[in-house]
């Protein structure tokens, strides 16, 4: 049997999980509320606070660090990588450190593995990270030599999903094309080739469908000028569109929940609503043409996926295409876990970075 801890950093939370095999044993999610956050002017600073909460988590839960196996984190933002269970270094470390690649929180969780691992027998993992890149080179192309398209979504997501369908249907997720839809705070639709994610967006910074907080693409034309309006700095526009982009934007709200509510008696929430969906849909259809049409089954995960009316949506429009499997909830830590137990198993290859 291994002991794993899983640890998942957010932008306001900090889920921890501790697994025996791949069944858990114990999970929190620990909320941070704005005013925590705010006393930090990056997430690079809550590095001890975001430490203290995961070592209390073990005390109060009898966890003894000394048994555990591995310590996997969701990470991190690097040079691209094909998907795959790698080990926490020292170079890997200094990458996410650069920013060159993208940040977020979870760049600092696997710091964080890194660090608690370096005084245990315990090994920092992280599984298939957001900048897993896999695409054929026809998607690289941009319409511009000077901006290549590159891969950077729910990778975590999306791979633990196809690999669960493959697993339910007693197939192999390298003998399937696939349509995999996350549906959280970022939206991102991938087309999955016999185990390979060979096209995508770059949710973090404007592709595919608009989300509760991210514009998706936008009207290049008006964006420039925007830009160069002088009245928004690089800073302001960036929020926008990560950020204070999507329904943020139009209704001053990203949960879904209360949005779908106002909708109910509310002509223009029902619209941004409805053009979120329309969007996704859109989207969808565009890498089934990937695939040539040859669709095996389109798979929506996140959150949002649990709403049945918009999952009902979604069928309407897209139903034609191919099934249509729903596997609600974001499932991250499930898949880091199984990730790391695969990797331990020797199922898979533990990858050096």
């Amino acid at each position: 049997m291994y002991n794993i801890l899983a640890i998942n950093l957010g932008s306001t939370s900090t889920k921890v999980a501790y697994y025996e095999d791949d069944v858990c044993i114990i999970k929190e999610n620990i909320e941070h509320s704005a005013e925590e956050i705010k006393k930090f002017d990056n997430f690079w600073e809550q590095d001890e606070y975001r430490t203290i909460l995961i070592e209390k988590f073990m005390k109060d839960n009898n966890i003894n660090k000394g048994t555990l196996d591995v310590i996997v984190s969701r990470g991190g933002h690097t040079k691209p990588l094909i998907g795959g269970v790698y080990k926490v270094d020292e170079e890997m470390l200094g990458q996410q450190a650069s920013g060159k690649w993208g940040q977020h929180p979870c760049d600092l969780g696997s710091k964080i593995a890194y660090r608690m691992c370096q005084t245990l027998r315990a090994i920092p993992l992280i599984v298939d990270p957001p900048i897993t890149d896999e695409f054929e080179p026809i998607a690289r192309v941009s319409g511009h030599p000077l901006i290549e398209r590159r891969s950077s979504f729910h990778s975590l997501s999306h791979k633990a999903t196809a690999k669960r369908y493959a697993r339910e249907k007693g197939l192999k997720y390298e003998e399937l094309n696939l349509v995999v839809v996350h549906l959280g705070g970022g939206i991102s639709v991938a087309p999955h080739k016999n185990g390979k994610m060979i096209d995508g967006e770059n949710g973090l910074e404007g592709d595919g469908a608009f989300s509760t907080n991210r514009t998706g693409s936008l009207p290049v034309g008006d964006l420039v000028r925007l830009c160069f309006s002088g009245k928004y700095t690089y800073d302001e526009v960036h929020k926008m569109i990560n950020g204070n982009g999507g329904l943020m934007a139009y209704l001053g709200t990203a949960d879904v929940r209360e949005v779908e509510e106002k909708a109910k008696s509310d002509d223009k929430a029902s619209l941004y609503l409805n053009a979120m969906i329309y969007q996704v849909c859109k989207q969808i259809g565009a890498m089934a043409t990937v695939l040539c049409g040859q669709v095996d089954a389109i798979l929506v995960t996140g959150g949002i996926a649990y709403s049945k009316s918009i999952v009902q949506h979604i069928k309407e429009r897209c139903g034609y295409i191919a099934p249509i499997v729903v596997y609600p909830g974001e499932n991250e830590m499930e898949s880091l876990a199984r990730g790391a137990l695969e990797g331990l198993q020797g199922e898979v290859t533990i990858r050096q970075f």
